[in-house]
This record gives structure tokens, C-alpha cells and sequence, in this order.
């Protein structure tokens, strides 16, 4: 997973959770623009507490898991 996909899901997440930026942002301490870019794939300096608060507010949680012998969809796409 890069970090636009990442951004990509924390979007939806909130999202589906009817969480405006605004109101993640007052809740956490982070600056709008910060959760903005970050969902957009456009801040590759945030740091991973702040992902982590994010991520913890959506009730989701980043796993290190063992990477797989088998290509990820994105890599098979990627070969073409």
C-alpha cells in the first residue's frame, strides 16, 4: 500500500462514517489541510502518530503482516 492509497481509504473511512475534516481535524489536533492532503496523497511528511490518531479515530488500526510470495493486484497491473 503507497501512501495515496492510504489517503485514498482514511477518505472513504471517514466518509462512510459521516465525518467531515473539520470535524476530525478539531477532534485531533490536526490541522484541515493536513488530513486534506494526506487524503488526497499530497503530504508525504505526516508523520505515523498522526496516522495512527487518524486511524484510531476511524476505529481502524495499520498491520505489519509478512508480505506475500504472490504478486498484489497493484503489481500485476503495474507489469502491463
Amino acid at each position: 500500500m503507497d501512501f495515496q492509497t492510504l489517503g485514498h481509504d482514511i477518505s472513504q473511512f471517514r466518509q462512510q462514517q459521516g465525518v467531515s475534516q473539520q470535524k476530525m481535524a478539531d477532534h485531533l489536533g490536526i490541522s484541515r489541510a493536513t488530513i486534506n492532503a494526506l487524503e488526497n496523497g499530497r503530504s508525504g511528511d505526516i508523520g505515523i502518530r498522526k496516522v495512527m490518531k487518524i486511524l484510531d479515530y476511524l476505529d481502524k488500526e495499520l498491520a505489519i503482516r509478512d508480505k506475500s510470495p504472490f504478486p498484489t493486484l497493484e503489481e500485476l497491473r503495474d507489469e502491463r
